[in-house]
């Protein structure tokens, strides 16, 4: 081993003595620059995060009409409805946003998904331009109002300048329909621009042809409530939640009744209202801050509605309420001994592996308990 070592040093500097009168080039290491940010756990558990437009270049073609899917399904426009068109003979159609109840024989939008390594080119959009055509003149569907071209790499200049200008789009897809569109619309059959079908295409609005921006489509998709399960990067920071409202509100009914209840059961007298409480500081302390964590409870809950997939809170609220269960039905004294004991166990609740999990305060554990009250998924007196 000492004379491996020994042999390999005396043999670099024997290299690097002849470096002189030789082509051997020795450059010294350059120490890797340190992180700009200190590294945290996630850092080291995955790595820097992946930016959305670099994620979305590692898609297949399956993966980017899903994506597209929920961009189309979150779009200003007046949709009644979304539809994806999967597998063979979709007849060019690939997501189709419907404006009436007519579907594909009334107003609708094209979504036309296309995959490649590369921007989109003339010949590329020529052939479905080409499907478009065919189809709607054998009226498989109406044309759409609008036909927007999506591509992870968008539209190459010369596309795009074309898609700009329809009399210079039709005269190209007429130049290149009998070499790169004609035997490709069907597998049975030539399509040849001749005909009724000539007419047709010289009467055609090709100023429904358009394409679509991959920023303006992550602009929107940033919206959704899929955005964060695609690209990462958490839930921002919540909101302050709103002062506490005096008079209980209608929402409120039941998990106040439910307060109520156990208060009247554990100082045995009749507790209707916050009246009722006047006396009694510790109950009356316990359903302000019971009626404080409610509506944290609720804030989240709103908060999180347009940020994450359905059911998202909801499968919160059920882990929540599975832990609870059996604190819930064992044997306690009275009722506010049992809404004490479930709400202290739900405050002490390690929820990490939930996605909610970064954006949740204690209060928030607590407001759930009250919410499944409410819901009558839980009850504090034997009444109840």
């Amino acid at each position: 081993m000492h004379q491996t070592i020994s042999f390999h040093r005396a043999h670099f500097k024997d290299m690097c003595n002849q470096k002189e009168n030789s082509k051997l080039k020795l450059v010294d290491l350059v120490k890797p620059a340190s992180l700009e940010h200190m590294p945290t756990a996630s850092l080291m558990l995955s790595g820097p995060p992946i930016e959305p437009l670099t994620r979305l270049m590692t898609y297949d073609s399956d993966q980017w009409e899903a994506f597209i899917n929920e961009w189309v399904s979150h779009l200003s426009e007046d949709y009644l409805s979304v539809q994806r068109f999967t597998g063979a003979g979709d007849k060019g159609v690939d997501i189709a946003a419907f404006k009436d109840r007519r579907c594909l024989l009334g107003d609708w939008h094209n979504y036309q998904c296309k995959h490649y390594a590369k921007p989109l080119g003339p010949s590329d959009a020529y052939l479905e331009i080409g499907k478009c055509l065919w189809y709607s003149f054998k009226k498989h569907f109406v044309p759409p109002s609008r036909y927007i071209f999506v591509a992870p790499r968008g539209a190459s200049t010369q596309l795009g300048q074309l898609l700009a200008n329809e009399v210079k789009l039709k005269s190209g897809l007429e130049k290149a329909w009998e070499k790169s569109v004609s035997q490709k619309i069907t597998t049975t059959d030539k399509v040849d621009l001749v005909g009724d079908f000539k007419t047709f295409v010289d009467r055609f609005d090709f100023s429904i042809f358009e394409a679509a921006s991959l920023l303006e489509i992550l602009k929107v998709h940033r919206e959704t409530p899929y955005f964060i399960q695609r690209f990462g990067g958490g839930l921002p920071a919540r909101p302050k939640v709103n002062p506490l409202p005096e008079v209980i509100e209608l929402q409120e009914t039941v998990y106040t009744g439910k307060l109520f209840a156990a208060y009247s059961e554990h100082s045995d007298t009749i507790v209707k209202s916050i009246e009722d409480l006047k006396g009694q500081s510790k109950l009356r302390k316990h359903f302000d801050r019971s009626r404080e964590a409610f509506f944290h409870s609720e804030s989240l809950r709103v908060f999180v509605r347009d940020k994450t997939e359905p059911g998202t809170f909801e499968s919160l609220q059920d882990e929540i309420c599975d832990a609870v269960s059996d604190i819930c039905d064992a044997d306690h004294p009275d009722g506010f001994v049992r809404v004490v004991a479930v709400t202290d166990k739900a405050q002490s609740l390690k929820l990490d592996a939930h996605p909610l999990s970064p954006s949740t305060f204690p209060r928030d554990l607590k407001g759930i308990c009250h919410q499944l009250a409410n819901d009558d998924r839980l009850d504090w007196t034997n009444d109840d």
